[in-house]
């Protein structure tokens, strides 16, 4: 946008100072991702139980499991309702406004989230699908809050701090895999305290007490408290001015409600508004020759990154467990009791979030605005591909007990360069660089791309991660090409991921319409173009 055609009130937006209303808008879209990572991830500490409780065989030397069909849908089911909900509610922030339909997602993974507790029947499957059920529309919910929350973090913000500021709700997801590990430690405790049952090798049907039917229902329900709690500041927030002015064309509207906002007289500028609307540059569609010319590589760069990061992510947070009983980490389930076998995996969750995965969402927080979006995201790429192929090439050495404690180190250092790395600014980015009118749309793809990759991950390392000698799987699955085997493919992902980071522009000190490149002309757009595909090494 040519300075002199700015309107005042973006000037305004990007010359502002830190203020109160920058941090209250972190708190209210980050609850949203607080709840977002703790129901996704809470669903790994219980997934164990469930197979204890539901698919008990009196006959089998080992605690029941989920079958692979279960365990793939309850794993897996929430992510396709993410990746639907963030198509269609990015696409719906696009046309009807981003305030219109925050709430909505709000409520939707509230009634959702403690909808997954409840079951329709008391038969195995009932029970099952009634959780699948809930778990697709709360993922659908949880989809819509990956675009709305960036874009309108991205549009608060003041372009110095920007990418600190939207990165900073996504760390929030940080705090909710941490408290899911929390109360899983919590709530499992309290009932091994008050039903302390006998390891399964000692007694099968006398290890999972009747009660430890409520112990999974009340974990996944929890995650629904903090996002209501800001269910009234979301409808309290005004609409972005950036939507107002530039999508709605409504110059008076986005004036007042930034001056009551930045508490600074600001004048509407109606004719201004009209003549941006009228340019050319600020009409072509997603689907333009236009688009494709100045965006369609930024769109490549956004969501192949997103998609091949997230292979790797959620194949880790997921089967955290899996990696874990395969090094010894973990003992042999049919050592301990149901209740206890919770507490062990949600306390072994807890100290790698603790101890790497906060931590990681933190420094991108610090930094980004300094080292720049390009430069984390190819440091982390690059540490992830190091420590996977340095955790799977001698992985045997790894598995001996005296190097157990070494193995969790560089295996929490894989999450603190994903968080401190790709998966802050996969995130960050596509909330930077396209149009006003198709940001949240373009985020909800660059996302969605994501989450596919995430499905791979999750359904993929269900079965990758089984041991190749068919005597050792678990029940009901066929033989896998193990836990070494997995971490190899894995690092070759990351490494992919690195090499599709060149495509991403840097947007460190720019304003969102430097980036996007809207309202200039053809003669401006050649230069911008050059400098937007321009990445510093």
């Amino acid at each position: 946008m040519a300075k002199e055609n700015k309107l005042q009130v973006l000037t305004a937006l990007d010359a502002a100072k830190t203020q109160l209303y920058h941090f209250t808008a972190i708190i209210i879209a980050g609850m949203g991702f607080f709840t977002d990572a703790y129901d996704l991830f809470s669903i790994s500490i219980v997934t164990k139980l469930l197979g204890r409780l539901y698919y008990y065989d009196p006959g089998y030397p080992k605690p029941g499991t989920l079958p692979p069909n279960v365990a793939a849908a309850v794993n897996g089911v929430a992510l396709c309702g993410t990746l639907a909900g963030q198509l269609f509610f990015g696409w719906l922030g696009d046309k009807m406004g981003r305030k219109k339909v925050y709430g909505l997602t709000l409520v939707l993974m509230v009634v959702c989230s403690l909808a997954s507790g409840l079951s329709f029947g008391k038969e195995t499957k009932g029970i099952m699908a009634t959780l699948c059920f809930f778990r697709f529309w709360l993922g659908f919910g949880i989809g819509g809050d990956y675009p709305l929350s960036a874009t309108i973090m991205s549009e608060y913000a003041n372009k110095r701090t920007r990418g600190a500021f939207i990165a900073a709700v996504f760390a929030m997801q940080g705090f909710g895999i941490l408290a899911g590990g929390i109360v899983g430690i919590i709530v499992s405790a309290i009932f091994d305290h008050a039903y302390n049952r006998p390891a399964y090798d000692v007694d099968p049907a006398g290890s999972t007490a009747p009660q430890a039917d409520y112990i999974w229902r009340i974990i996944l329900m929890f995650g629904a408290f903090p996002a209501a709690l800001t269910y009234y500041w979301r409808m309290r927030m005004p609409e972005t001015a950036r939507y107002t002015a530039l999508v709605a064309k409504n110059a008076q509207q986005a004036a007042s409600d930034m001056s009551r906002v930045l508490q600074v007289e600001i004048e509407a500028e109606e004719e201004k508004v009209e003549k941006i609307a009228a340019e050319p540059a600020n009409n072509f569609g997603l689907f333009s020759r236009e688009f494709v010319r100045r965006h369609g590589l930024h769109l490549l760069g956004t969501t192949t990154t997103w998609f091949l990061l997230d292979i790797a992510f959620y194949s880790q947070n997921l089967f955290q467990k899996d990696v874990f009983s395969a090094i010894g980490w973990l003992p042999p389930a049919q050592t301990m009791s149901a209740t206890y076998e919770v507490f062990r995996i949600a306390r072994a969750q807890t100290i790698i979030a603790l101890c790497s995965t906060v931590p990681g969402y933190w420094f991108s927080v610090a930094f980004i605005d300094s080292m720049g979006r390009f430069a984390i995201q190819l440091m982390g790429f690059f540490f992830m591909t190091v420590f996977m192929f340095a955790l799977a090439i001698p992985y045997h050495h790894w598995t001996l007990k005296a190097n157990r404690i070494g193995f969790l180190v560089m295996y929490s250092f894989t999450f603190f360069f994903s968080n401190f790395g790709p998966n802050a600014t996969t995130f960050v980015v596509p909330a930077e660089i396209f149009p006003a009118r198709l940001r949240s749309t373009c985020h909800g793809i660059s996302a969605a791309a994501g989450k596919a990759g995430a499905i791979v991950g999750a359904f993929g390392f269900l079965y990758a991660a089984e041991p190749t000698d068919p005597t050792k799987t678990d029940k009901g699955y066929p033989p896998g090409i193990g836990v070494k085997n997995s971490l190899l493919v894995l690092g070759g992902v990351c490494f992919l991921g690195l090499l599709f980071t060149f495509l991403v522009p840097e947007a460190k000190g720019k304003s969102l319409e430097e980036m996007s490149r809207e309202n200039e002309d053809d003669d401006t757009n050649a230069g911008a173009e050059a400098s937007n595909r321009t990445v510093p090494v």
